[in-house]
């Protein structure tokens, strides 16, 4: 029956149906073929769903856009904008700076690629960058978000891997995320100082003290809910409320551009988001939970170390496995896909699944702003008004800059298991 499951899913795939219907649709039909017991589908739709750790995606996602709509996102750029100061390349290194600190708050990278965008794209352009290296640049800049905690892929990796806590994954994330930013900040710089980008800026360079001032509060968030659930004096699900609280506080009591208006759409709009994504949790479950009746990534899993090839070699080829499959996926679906065959290659070579949830939410990532389909590519291009295609010269050196970051955090997994482990959580 792993042919039907596969081949139902490969047709509906191409056929243009949404991912989240057609893995629903494919375990449905070999629940029903096989006679596993129809009536179980209605329980695996509510399980999936129903686990504690995945009430913290829409309260994040709640949090991210009040941080969005208070002009968070402005007041940090005009911070880096003084730290960075006037250069070749400046105002795109700014850009990345700002995507990092964005993702310490809202979590997501397409949510990251919008906010960023929109403050930044009229000043990039207005600075002589052009359109296409703009849109690749902050595109690539968003797939932080879900490196930098908080971090909904990672939620997700902790539900469907248990040995791996949201604590512990949070705080592997920090450093490869900062590596990933780096690596964007250098191949910017890089660029821009060889096609004399930014030659000239006729804005006055904002000062220190002040920028920081205003953007005290936006800096502070990341530390709240990062150093209270260090603390001890809320879990990550707590956490995400209390970013909420905290948003509406310096929305509309220190800011005070946040109306009650405001706080409607807010909520309007982050339940939208929040349902399509349990809805791609919920029907993604019947697909995983049909898989695993049938053994379908088991016996792949046995095939795939039966092989013989050397560990890096595997290593690498799933790595690859996960790039290509992230030009077209979104980053929810596969972790429900890939999961079930990829972490029992990981238990059988004993590799650490803190830190193979690190690499591989970060080879996701990679896949968000590589063409044809990167998700945050697709926010990026709409906001500046090109083709996709256009950007793919500039976008593939930015996946290059950073795949060489995701290689040394391969390689040298201390990188991202040096702060768990001095914070004990692992």
């Amino acid at each position: 029956m792993d042919w039907l499951l596969f081949g139902i899913f490969i047709v509906l795939m191409l056929a243009g149906v949404p991912l989240a219907v057609t893995m629903g649709l494919a375990g449905t039909a070999v629940v029903a073929v096989t006679g596993m017991g129809i009536m179980s589908l209605p329980t695996s739709v509510y399980t999936g769903i129903a686990k504690y750790p995945l009430m913290t995606i829409p309260v994040f996602i709640i949090a991210g856009l009040i941080f969005e709509r208070v002009g968070v996102a402005a007041s940090l750029v005009r911070f880096a904008s003084a730290i960075v100061g006037h250069r070749r390349g400046g105002l795109a290194i700014v850009a990345v700076v700002v995507a990092m600190i964005m993702g310490g708050i809202s979590g997501s990278g397409p949510a990251d690629s919008a906010a960023v965008g929109a403050v930044m794209l009229p000043s990039m352009l207005k600075a002589g960058y052009p359109r296409q290296f703009t849109a690749s640049v902050i595109a690539a800049a968003g797939s932080t978000g879900i490196l930098i905690p908080p971090s909904i892929a990672f939620i997700i990796y902790s539900l469907l891997v248990p040995q791996a806590s949201v604590p512990a994954l949070f705080a592997g994330g920090m450093l490869p995320g900062i590596l990933s930013g780096l690596s964007l900040i250098a191949a910017a710089w890089w660029f821009s100082a060889r096609n004399g980008y930014e030659a000239t800026r006729t804005e006055v360079r904002p000062p220190f003290w002040q920028s920081l001032k205003e953007a005290g509060w936006g800096l502070a968030a990341p530390v709240i809910i990062l150093g209270g659930m260090r603390s001890g004096f809320f879990t990550p699900t707590e956490a995400a409320v209390v970013a909420v609280f905290y948003g509406f506080l310096v929305g509309m009591v220190i800011y005070r551009t946040l109306s009650w208006r405001d706080v409607y759409d807010i909520l309007v709009e982050s339940a939208e988001i929040a349902a399509v994504i349990l809805t791609v949790v919920a029907l993604a479950s019947v697909f995983a939970w049909t898989s695993s009746a049938l053994g379908t990534f088991d016996r792949l899993a046995v095939a795939m170390v039966g092989t013989g090839m050397p560990e890096a070699v595997t290593l690498v080829s799933i790595l690859l496995l996960v790039l290509i499959a992230g030009m077209f996926l979104d980053v929810i679906s596969m972790f429900f896909i890939f999961m079930p065959l990829l972490v029992p290659i990981a238990v059988h070579y004993h590799w650490d699944l803190v830190w193979f949830g690190v690499l591989i939410t970060m080879d996701m990532a990679l896949g968000q702003f590589h063409p044809p389909l990167g998700v945050n590519l697709i926010v990026t291009c709409r906001m500046a008004d090109i083709s996709m295609e256009s950007t793919i010269v500039w976008s593939l050196w930015f996946v290059a800059a950073m795949a060489i970051a995701m290689l040394l955090v391969a390689f040298v997994p201390e990188i991202a298991l040096w702060l768990p482990r001095s914070l004990g959580y692992v």
